[in-house]
């Protein structure tokens, strides 16, 4: 039986010679991939990605990040190519190839053809010397020195290689066609990804009656009777303008009773917290997360961009709504 301690260091030895594969294709990030890039940009089609066997994995999930990053892509398997999957690819497109070797039968089978109709070709190998690197307008070397496979067969390392290097072009085409987080939500409209880049926290906040909101001069006391009442565990302190001035949360009770106040006689702006921590309506829910969990607090008042009270927020309101 295997030891625990020999499993636990074979794999450690793999995570090692797959980080070492990635970190060298830093140094080969050039002009040819920044030529890449710019083809990539000025495509007026889309961008098709071909590979097989465990390089057509790559490649199908390369197609669906560029697709989700603002590149339309989509993957092509070159075994159905030859059998006319070929007509999906139109002059207007850029083919982008993955072949560790360079050799691969089932995608030279089809370069000729590719070639004849004037497609611009990008290919990712680990052979700059190969069949496809010297067909290709654009070759980007993902070459690893060995693969993390203790028999040096397995695809490991070279495929995690040509993902990392497509995943690069990717993301620096992100970058340089400006996509925002909004863009990235309308191709991510499903699941938590979703709620948390598509949800505003004026979809989510509580408003009018439902806010709790006291006076400055407001009788302590009386100030935790609205706490109470709307369930929120804190309550704003507005002006007679509906300005946002204070809050006064749980955490501002405990200290005032730590401190003797007398709830029935002491007005609440002496015990709130001045300035509170806002955030505006139109905002994401996902930046309101972010603020509570960087402050570690539980709730957050609404306001309109001039400061007028406009609603609250807290923690159940987002977990509810599947953002955390």
């Amino acid at each position: 039986m295997v030891a625990n301690e020999d499993l636990c260091r074979l794999g450690r030895a793999v995570l090692a010679t797959e980080a070492n594969a990635v970190a060298a294709l830093s140094e080969r990030i050039d002009d040819q991939f920044a030529d890449a890039c710019r083809l990539l940009l000025a495509c007026q089609g889309r961008v098709v990605v071909l590979g097989m066997g465990k390089s057509g994995h790559i490649a199908g999930k390369l197609a669906a990040t560029f697709a989700s990053t603002g590149t339309p892509a989509f993957f092509v398997h070159p075994g159905e190519a030859s059998h006319g999957d070929l007509g999906m690819i139109t002059d207007d497109d850029v083919v982008i190839t993955l072949s560790n070797s360079g050799e691969t039968a089932e995608i030279n089978q089809i370069l000729p053809l590719i070639k004849r109709r004037g497609v611009a070709l990008i290919a990712i190998t680990g052979n700059p010397d190969s069949t496809l690197a010297r067909a290709a307008n654009i070759h980007l070397d993902a070459g690893v020195s060995e693969e993390a496979c203790p028999l040096g067969l397995a695809p490991t390392a070279s495929t995690t290689a040509s993902l990392a290097m497509g995943d690069a072009l990717a993301i620096a085409l992100l970058d340089a066609r400006g996509f925002t987080a909004d863009d990235f939500a309308r191709s991510h409209p499903g699941g938590r990804l979703g709620r948390r880049l598509l949800l505003r926290i004026e979809d989510l906040m509580h408003t009018g009656d439902a806010v709790p909101q006291v006076t400055p001069n407001t009788p302590l006391g009386e100030a935790l009777l609205e706490m109470t009442r709307k369930g929120l565990g804190m309550t704003a302190i507005v002006d007679d303008k509906a300005q946002l001035i204070g809050i006064f949360t749980d955490g501002d009770l405990r200290r005032a009773l730590d401190e003797g106040v007398d709830v029935h006689t002491t007005g609440v702006q002496a015990v709130m917290t001045p300035k509170p921590r806002r955030v505006i309506a139109e905002q994401l829910a996902a930046e309101a997360l972010a603020m509570m969990e960087r402050h570690s607090i539980n709730a957050l008042l609404v306001t309109q961009p001039d400061g007028t009270l406009a609603g609250a927020l807290n923690m159940h309101d987002l977990l509810r709504a599947g953002v955390i």
